[in-house]
């Protein structure tokens, strides 16, 4: 398995790269910017880019999927519960970008649902709904690796913000003991922002919890 992961962005944000070392299918996690590096690294690689996975609808985990799509091909992915944060400014947090961006805008391909698994070549995610930090959002849960990707639900230490605007404190408690908590204590959290963690560890010292 190939798993790799760049910091990008004016938010730091993680994005991860997910391959197949031997169908050299790939998928990219939360491209919230520097996606001509991503795209380089991809074709060093010689990747096949398949899937464009995100996490929640927020600029600084979306903004540069449309430019993969666009150099590289392969599909969009997002839940439908997020796309008000794509479409209007008043909502979303595009605005601080939109002036400056020089990132294509698009089309999502496919919305996300909870229990949806996505193949890319022998490896499989496994979505989980964990709404909270926006309406949308959800994780990908790699069991083959016990290795879950949570945007920006769970951090070492910490939670998502929940003040933006479709944000519930309370639904982002539930969605992390019920969606995240559930799984074995060595799992690996892979968060959106900061370093990783494990589930055993959120457990045991998270303080929201």
């Amino acid at each position: 398995m190939i798993l790799e992961r760049f910091v990008v962005g004016m938010m730091q944000t993680n994005c991860y790269l997910l391959g197949d070392p031997v169908t050299r299918q790939a998928a990219v996690i939360d491209p919230g910017g520097d996606g001509h590096r991503i795209a380089d690294r991809l074709r060093e690689l010689d990747l096949e880019l398949a899937m464009i996975l995100n996490t929640h609808g927020h600029f600084d985990h979306v903004l540069d999927a449309w430019l993969l799509k666009q150099e590289l091909g392969g599909d969009v992915f997002l839940h439908a519960d997020d796309q008000v944060i794509l479409e209007d400014r008043s909502v979303g947090l595009v605005a601080p970008l939109a002036a400056t961006s020089k990132s294509p805008r698009g089309s999502v391909d496919h919305w996300l649902r909870e229990g949806d698994r996505l193949q890319i070549g022998s490896l499989q995610l496994e979505v989980l709904e964990t709404p909270g930090h926006t309406p949308g959002h959800v994780s990908f849960y790699l069991a083959a690796a016990s290795a879950i990707f949570v945007g920006d639900t769970l951090f070492a230490g910490s939670i998502g913000r929940t003040d933006f605007p479709g944000g519930s404190y309370e639904e982002l408690i539930r969605s992390v003991k019920t969606k995240i908590f559930p799984l074995d204590e060595a799992t690996v959290v892979l968060p959106g922002h900061g370093p990783e963690t494990t589930v055993g560890e959120e457990k045991r010292s998270n303080p929201f919890f």
